[in-house]
């Protein structure tokens, strides 16, 4: 998979994001093939990337299986739009509908156990925290089936996931899209959103949810294991184990989603930044946790390794750092006679030096006359 730029997009090429408006209506699903008319539509919503599986629009590379279901996505944002919308007009909370969802995302992820984490979808900047919230609710859940959560405690956790933000209502809009720094005063606002969660869920009884620990969640998910995060500086213990997970979810799909402010990671430059913080920020148990079933090279990534280039053929559940590789090129860019394959996890953590973006890999197919998405086409 390689992220270009929208100018750069050619018919036929296949996406490998779904991008998603506020309210849960997709503009394109993955797997969608491109037309002109679509490119065209992107350019005008403001996308300014889109992840495609292949450069080469002859190459109709399947993109990688979502960890839920498109339509359980797509009808969970809807129902924490709606769910939002009610909590800030003050109106009457029926969670029932919201319940059904988290029990959907719960089903998908039971049912489809081995499906890695891939690349996260695309959302316009005003519409974050929506989708936000599902991801990071469909990544918490995962790693409460991990850790053998029973199922009264994955629909607390998945619920508290996607209602983490909810204090965010009462943070001004321009704030939380401010495409710069924040002055002392914003980040003091931003600051006080867990507690204002806390006190949202905390007034609202459901006989059907433990609402004390689903609003527990909101108020600690900023909390670090070393006392220096936010509201209260709790440290370890003193946070609970759910608020943990959705920490490190949250975290992650910040990471890897485009902001005002800030490009999107890629995989494998999150999993970097979020190791160095386990033990000061993050749960180590859980964090490794997490990125045993994230993928960190996507299948369908062209890297530059000690060995030469090569393309990510498969990924290893529990083994993410160490994909299988097909290597077609040594380290001058020419090609080998035959390409090679290579498991990397005999060559040890720093066999993979790099990724290759849009850019580089079209400069080394063009120099190669060669896409190496041939070399996996028939074993995607």
């Amino acid at each position: 998979m390689i992220s270009l730029p929208v100018t750069r997009l050619k018919d036929g090429m296949i996406t490998a994001q779904s991008i998603y408006n506020s309210s849960g209506a997709s503009y394109l699903t993955r797997g969608s093939k491109l037309s002109q008319q679509y490119i065209e539509k992107l350019r005008q919503i403001g996308i300014s990337n889109v992840v495609i599986t292949s450069l080469n629009p002859d190459l109709p590379l399947p993109p990688p299986e979502d960890i839920i279901k498109e339509d359980t996505r797509v009808n969970a944002i809807h129902q924490i739009c709606e769910t939002y919308s009610r909590l800030q007009q003050d109106e009457d909370i029926e969670f029932s509908p919201l319940l059904g969802t988290a029990e959907k995302i719960i089903a998908d992820l039971i049912k489809n156990p081995d499906n890695l984490v891939q690349m996260t979808d695309i959302r316009l900047y005003d519409d974050y925290t929506f989708a936000h919230s599902v991801n990071v609710a469909a990544l918490s859940a995962m790693l409460g089936i991990i850790c053998g959560y029973s199922k009264e405690d994955l629909t607390t956790l998945t619920m508290g996931a996607l209602l983490h933000d909810v204090g965010k209502l009462d943070v001004n809009i321009n704030i939380l899209n401010k495409p710069g720094t924040l002055n002392d005063n914003e980040f003091e606002v931003i600051r006080n959103h867990p507690e204002a969660g806390w006190r949202r869920l905390c007034s609202i009884y459901d006989p059907g949810l433990d609402m004390r620990m689903i609003a527990s969640i909101a108020y600690q998910h900023h909390e670090h294991l070393d006392g220096h995060g936010y509201p209260r500086h709790l440290t370890r213990d003193n946070i609970c184990e759910f608020a943990r997970i959705v920490a490190i979810a949250d975290v992650y799909d910040a990471l890897t989603t485009q902001r005002p402010y800030k490009k999107a990671y890629a995989p494998h430059i999150a999993y970097q930044i979020m190791t160095k913080c386990s033990g000061k920020q993050f749960e180590p148990k859980l964090l490794s946790l997490f990125f045993d079933h994230v993928s960190l090279f996507p299948v369908g990534s062209v890297v530059k390794t000690t060995m030469g280039y090569g393309i990510v053929q498969h990924i290893h559940t529990g083994m993410t750092r160490f994909p299988r590789i097909i290597i077609f090129a040594d380290n001058t860019q020419s090609p080998l006679p035959k390409p090679s394959t290579v498991e990397t996890f005999n060559y040890g953590p720093d066999f993979i030096q790099t990724v290759l973006d849009g850019n580089e890999l079209r400069l080394l197919c063009m120099r190669l006359q060669f896409n190496p998405a041939k070399l996996i086409i028939n074993k995607a």
